[in-house]
């Protein structure tokens, strides 16, 4: 894959780093790491876990492109970042416990919605919806995007995120109510966020 110029698309450049172009990795790494470090520093403070989480989340990409499916490319290294930076905490907060035998911090707020998201009702809600409106809701409700930066992350205009957030949220409370009608007040609209 000569060049890698900026016209090949994500998808390509998976299909060849799955077979080992490491120019193809570079070119993806280079038009995709700026953002996840962005996304990365407004989950995290601490730089050198984001700078390790970076480099994890590539390395995995590497490793594993090849089981790339053809999702929106944005969205799957999201995916695997956010799965490295839950993964990066728990080791952080095994070590501080072994280390200092001092009673772990209770979870912040951002926290225990990112566990729920990843484990409980909302996360399983969350699968049962489709992944080009589930990863809309993530990118403007989770990470708190704008319309115009989530347009861009996923490269797609402006007013169908708008609409798949709109679509995203509606299917979003029908998917807790049916998992567990109790559940549903958690859903509260400023969660969601009222518009797009």
């Amino acid at each position: 894959m000569g060049g890698h110029r900026e016209d090949v698309t994500d998808a390509a450049l998976l299909r060849a780093v799955a077979d080992g172009d490491s120019a193809a990795m570079a070119a993806l790494y280079d038009r995709h790491a700026g953002w996840l470090h962005t996304r990365l520093t407004r989950r995290c403070g601490d730089p050198e876990v984001v700078r390790e989480v970076l480099q994890d989340t590539f390395v995995a990409v590497w490793r594993s492109a090849a089981t790339y499916r053809g999702a929106e490319a944005g969205g799957w290294l999201w995916t695997i970042a956010a799965r490295r930076l839950v993964d990066a905490r728990r080791v952080q907060e095994r070590a501080e416990r072994v280390e200092y035998a001092a009673p772990v911090p209770a979870p912040s707020a951002e926290e225990r919605v990112l566990t729920g998201l990843e484990y409980g009702d909302v996360g399983t809600a969350l699968d049962r919806i489709s992944p080009e409106l589930r990863e809309v809701l993530r990118a403007t409700v989770v990470d708190g995007l704008t319309t115009r930066e989530t347009a861009r992350l996923l490269g797609i205009p402006e007013g169908t995120v708008k609409t798949r957030a709109r679509r995203a949220r509606a299917e979003l409370r029908a998917a807790l109510a049916h998992l567990n009608p109790p559940s549903a007040p958690f859903l509260d609209p400023s969660l969601l966020g009222g518009t797009a």
